[in-house]
């Protein structure tokens, strides 16, 4: 197989089988990686032009009663530092950030038993009628479809659940007391109750090979969510895995995550492609390098200052100290200075209503 004719098939067609996607993954050198960055950069350009979406992260909970063997704030970790915001402290990172010009918060936190359905509608109702021109993005882990339609109708407008992996022997290595079908089945569920729907999943886990990822692509494909998360995996001393993939030396790295970013744009051309933290905690200017294969947005930090060194999904993660504006301003800078534009808007789907 030729790889520059593959990826430039890519492009033209927003397709390719599984074995060549896989054929890429395996085999792309300089190159080749040049010219896939060049026309992914390309295809993100001709739909949503120099524009990167900003959206507002509260981490409102690091309890969570799952225990997934990567996870800095898995159940069974005993060093985790626990914490839990109040409605008024959320309400607070609300002000805060419409302030600062965020038209879309990130509401992220562990499956934690005390935020039930009665308290999260309430929740989202409060931050709607105060601020009636935002969207409300929600990644809170597995509930049931009765508990999403909920949430969807209280007024939260996005849903983000990453697969994780789309390799059932991996996924159920690594969630313990998890299924992989529940999980593909509460993606179907959000996405029939009418959220945007967030999926994606994590680049250098211990036995994942070009294989493995292209699976991922293949299911991102079939699924067709709106906003797709793609990160490296950072081992975590304090868990399970982290020795083992030390061990192994897995983990992901910048030009492997980037590999995926740019065939996950060509694929889903329109999809939110977000350049995460994860990226700039590998490397210094890892968020601008996402940016420049394709991904359009980045998602400052409003927690407040004294809880975001406390959730912790991976270790030496960024911005744990800085106060909001601070973080909203040097990012801001950083996406200049990388060629491109803030979007303080909603920053929807190019295809979604409500």
């Amino acid at each position: 197989m030729d790889i520059k004719k593959l990826i430039t098939e890519l492009y033209e067609t927003n397709t390719l089988k599984e074995e060549e996607l896989a054929y890429i993954i395996e085999n792309i050198d300089e190159e080749s990686m040049e010219l896939l960055f060049e026309l992914s950069l390309k295809t993100k350009m001709t739909h949503y032009g120099d524009s990167v979406f900003m959206r507002g992260l509260i981490e409102f909970t690091n309890y969570c009663k799952q225990n997934c063997d990567y996870c800095g704030i898995r159940r069974d970790n005993k060093e985790a530092d626990r914490y839990r915001l109040t409605e008024e402290q959320i309400l607070d990172c609300c002000r805060e950030g419409h302030r600062l010009g965020y038209r879309t918060f990130v509401m992220q936190g562990g499956e934690d038993p005390y935020f039930t359905d009665e308290v999260l509608v309430d929740l989202i109702k409060k931050i709607k009628a105060e601020f009636s021109d935002v969207a409300i993005t929600l990644s809170i882990g597995e509930r049931s479809k009765e508990s999403y339609q909920n949430l969807f109708d209280a007024g939260a407008d996005r849903y983000l659940l990453r697969h994780e992996t789309a390799d059932k022997e991996i996924y159920e290595n690594i969630h313990p007391g998890m299924s992989f079908d529940n999980r593909r089945q509460c993606l179907k569920d959000i996405k029939e109750i009418g959220f945007q729907v967030g999926a994606g999943f994590m680049v250098g886990l211990p036995g994942q090979g070009p294989k493995e990822l292209a699976k991922d692509l293949m299911f991102l494909k079939e699924l067709q969510p709106h906003m797709i998360g793609i990160g490296p995996y950072i081992p975590h001393e304090d868990t399970p895995l982290g020795p083992i993939a030390k061990e192994q030396g897995a983990g992901g790295t910048m030009d492997s995550t980037r590999v995926m970013l740019a065939l996950t744009r060509m694929l889903l051309p329109k999809v939110l492609l977000p350049s995460t933290t994860a990226l700039g905690t590998l490397d210094n200017l890892g968020r601008e390098k996402a940016l420049k294969v394709g991904a359009n947005v980045v998602m400052p930090n409003l927690s407040p200052t004294n809880v975001r060194e406390k959730y912790e999904l991976y270790k030496d993660k960024i911005c744990t100290g800085d106060e909001a504006a601070h973080c909203r301003g040097c990012i801001e800078r950083r996406i200049n200075s990388a060629g491109f534009n803030v979007d303080m808007t909603r920053g929807d789907h190019l295809e979604w209503r409500r």
